[in-house]
């Protein structure tokens, strides 16, 4: 089922769009989305497993495309599985998709890079892309690289680890008591509040032409930030500089 998404202006492979009346970047929740049925994979497995697996997510994609709108690209750590299986849903009829394997993909950068440039490049247009399990001082990198939603589901993820999301750091409450005696739910309200923050800061970067200026200052906060964006440099400045605008304008 395609959703109309409406790209309206581009800062880098970043991209503020407009989907259902409401902008991305965005929040999506579980429950305002309807994700089709996938065969999941974890991350590290032999090939023929994870082709199993997308066989049978796009066997399942197919008998629901007339009651969802979002289908999960699966593939594991096999840039050529993703593409497939993108390229099919595509085929089938959806335009809204979850990359599976998030968390993982996360502590891999190169495959982390590979496999969103990848698919961006490979993507019809109106194509639009959610990440899950992204922790927020990853998100202004995600946006850059093309990425067009964010799953809330990472607040309650992260509060069920006790773990406090700032815009910069993810803070182990257990070894840093920021606040003392939080109950779960109030944790996770407040994990909500900061992933909302920051697309609300991305939003506007990305309105003012300056992303890459938030994308670097947050590259600094851990070290897999760092990797992801030299890597992206290194390996795909042409499509950075695709949607950027000539020196001088």
């Amino acid at each position: 089922m395609i959703n109309k998404f409406e790209i309206k202006s581009h800062n880098g492979p970043g991209r503020l769009g407009m989907l259902d009346n409401k902008i991305t970047p965005r929040l999506f929740f579980k429950n305002d989305l309807k994700i089709s049925p996938s065969e999941g994979s974890a991350y590290n497995v032999d090939k023929e497993i994870a082709k199993f697996n997308v066989d049978e997510t796009l066997r399942l994609a197919k008998e629901n495309v007339d009651i969802c709108d979002v289908a999960v690209i699966q593939g594991s750590k096999y840039i050529d599985l993703r593409i497939e299986c993108l390229k099919e849903l595509e085929n089938i009829g959806y335009n809204g998709f979850i990359i599976a394997n998030g968390d993982e993909l996360l502590l891999h950068p190169r495959d982390l890079v590979d496999i969103i440039v990848n698919l961006k490049i490979n993507a019809k247009a109106n194509s639009y892309f959610i990440f899950s399990f992204a922790e927020a001082s990853f998100m202004p990198l995600l946006t850059y690289m093309g990425i067009d939603g964010f799953l809330s589901e990472s607040s309650n993820y992260y509060s069920y680890l006790n773990a406090l999301i700032t815009p910069t750091k993810t803070y182990d409450l257990n070894t840093y008591p920021i606040y003392e005696n939080i109950t779960q739910k109030e944790l996770e309200e407040k994990n909500i509040k900061s992933l909302e923050f920051v697309i609300k800061e991305i939003q506007t970067h990305i309105k003012n032409n300056s992303l890459r200026n938030l994308v670097e200052e947050r590259s600094n906060t851990n070290p897999q930030n760092i990797s992801t964006l030299k890597i992206l440099d290194k390996n795909y400045m042409d499509f950075l500089l695709e949607y950027s605008p000539p020196a001088g304008d």
